[in-house]
């Protein structure tokens, strides 16, 4: 890391040893959540140190990173390569992190898992790949339920670790932010939406809604529900599951409009079941934790899953474990 870290411009070589991980990791972050605030509460950080770590990268390299004014977001040239060598530098980093884990000895015995369902995230996925490869004699046992039930029986000291909505906090657990689901508005091929050419936001305000069970009783997903209310959605509730492979499927039909993953629905638009309405951007951005008891004494298999797990959401920026 030296001279192509440098502009052209710049009267002065870059010393290696003047550039910090810390900020390249910081400026990757700022990229990627598009803003100081989000990278601030991805990295656990005030938004003050975060901004100041951008400028002590913009003066280690000797120029402007990006443009941040009235609402403009973008990366200069140098910008463009810092961003790329951060990249660069991650998976290396990733790589000598792994490699240098703690090494706890041959861990043998079984990790149960209680999972949503669809949950697709590539990076996660990586991550179990990395993790059976250092343990190999680990045994997994993974059980997809509702989010609801997931939480009760957490809550009850079962021997498990969740992945699953998590709204509000809860005294007995604790919790780690995963990733976010982010909903759009869709239809399915029958219904009259459908096959319309031009659909604005006002056409769906006198709609049908098909929506999860626990929409209507303001829980899990209840941001769905507000922005239900504040765009004055006058429609009926036309069908109701807390599945939301059902939620999919009366869609399709035509029952009514929804709100659904964005990760979920990408196949679905593009063979021809479904249609995204608008708005552009997502509605909702619903958070999933992994949770745990907090007084329960772990095993050994999951000290060492959850401690992986810890390092693996902390070198990976939230945009890149969305599915």
């Amino acid at each position: 890391m030296s001279a192509s870290l440098v502009p052209k411009t710049a009267a002065t070589p870059l010393a290696p040893e003047r550039m910090d991980w810390n900020l390249l990791r910081t400026f990757m972050f700022v990229v990627q959540e598009r803003g100081v605030g989000r990278a601030a509460t991805a990295l656990h950080l005030s938004q003050p140190a975060v901004s100041q770590a951008l400028k002590r990268l913009e003066e280690a390299v000797g120029g402007v990173l990006l443009y941040r004014r009235s609402g403009e977001f973008r990366l200069t040239g140098l910008g463009e390569e810092i961003y790329g060598l951060a990249r660069e530098m991650y998976g290396l980093v990733a790589r000598i992190d792994s490699a240098a884990a703690d090494d706890e000895g041959e861990v043998v015995g079984t990790l149960r898992l209680l999972v949503m369902s669809k949950i697709q995230s590539p990076a996660y996925d990586d991550f179990l790949a990395q993790f059976h490869r250092r343990y190999p004699k680990i045994e997994f046992y993974v059980d997809v339920m509702q989010s609801a039930a997931i939480l009760d029986a957490l809550t009850k000291r079962t021997p498990a670790i969740g992945l699953c909505l998590c709204r509000k906090a809860i005294d007995s657990l604790e919790r780690r932010l995963f990733l976010q689901h982010r909903y759009a508005v869709v239809c399915g091929r029958h219904h009259p939406l459908f096959s319309r050419r031009h659909v604005r936001i006002e056409d769906l305000l006198d709609q049908n809604f098909v929506c999860f069970a626990s929409d209507q009783l303001g829980d899990t997903l209840s941001p769905l529900t507000i922005f239900r209310d504040q765009q004055g959605f006058s429609g009926r509730i036309v069908g109701t599951s807390p599945h939301i492979e059902e939620i999919r499927r009366m869609v399709v039909a035509g029952v009514g409009l929804s709100f659904l993953p964005e990760h979920m629905i990408r196949q679905d638009v593009v063979a021809g079941e479904l249609r995204r309405l608008p708005p552009e951007h997502s509605v909702a951005e619903i958070d999933v934790y992994v949770a745990w008891h907090r007084q329960r004494r772990l095993s050994a298999v999951e000290r060492v899953f959850l401690a992986a797990l810890e390092r693996f959401l902390a070198r990976t920026p939230l945009e890149m474990r969305i599915g």
